[in-house]
């Protein structure tokens, strides 16, 4: 691929954290009194900025409930959180060969900020990144807003970037603004999901990822 930015998710895509998130939803739930619902449906709302994910497992959660529910996700994700961040194998040589070839990284998330910056800190991989996005600082996922902010920041058009991500919220909201997208296997969404937005490529590991960013 010709590109000058290479746009990635966190969760899921980066680092091995679907399985931790998942476990956080399920202890804001119980510890809210709110019913647990089944691992499946926690998996499928990763990307999503906590209170949309929160809002579309609840449907009718009050604004009161959401944030006792964000404050309770938040607590035990952060206490958590050091433990479980497992950087899937390759990537970090990605971004070190992306970086030797002089196109810029960047992380588009559903995390919070202070949750982005503890894990950018704890797996070591900050330096990497020119920017990051995160879904309390601009619109959460699909909409395609933060990686707009991205390439404002970066001075490039969607045709110069790519944005690679496991889940359809990260290919929606590339594909909303004529960005092309990678799918990656390892997270969350399968082929069925991540083909409906026309990704250029859906990857099995990061070898064929490597091989697809930087030849």
């Amino acid at each position: 691929m010709s590109i000058k930015a290479a746009i990635f998710d966190w969760d899921g895509t980066v680092v091995d954290s679907v399985e931790h998130i998942t476990d956080c939803l399920h202890h804001a739930a119980a510890s809210t009194g709110f019913p647990t619902l089944e691992r499946a449906a926690y998996r499928n709302i990763i990307g999503l900025g906590i209170v949309e994910a929160l809002r579309r497992l609840y449907p009718g959660l009050t604004d009161h409930d959401t944030v006792r529910m964000r404050e309770a996700y938040s607590a035990h994700f952060m206490a958590t959180s050091a433990s479980n961040q497992r950087i899937f194998p390759g990537m970090t040589d990605i971004l070190r060969e992306l970086h030797a070839t002089d196109r810029r990284c960047a992380v588009a998330t559903g995390k919070s900020r202070r949750g982005l910056d503890q894990a950018l800190t704890s797996s070591q991989l900050a330096p990497w990144f020119h920017i990051t996005r995160c879904a309390d600082e601009t619109r959460s996922k699909p909409d395609p807003r933060m990686l707009i902010e991205i390439l404002e920041h970066l001075e490039l058009e969607p045709t110069d970037a790519v944005m690679i991500g496991d889940t359809s919220y990260d290919l929606q909201m590339a594909q909303a603004i004529g960005m092309p997208s990678v799918g990656v296997r390892w997270g969350v969404h399968g082929d069925e999901v991540l083909s409906l937005f026309k990704p250029i490529a859906i990857v099995s590991t990061s070898d064929e990822l490597r091989d697809l960013l930087i030849r």
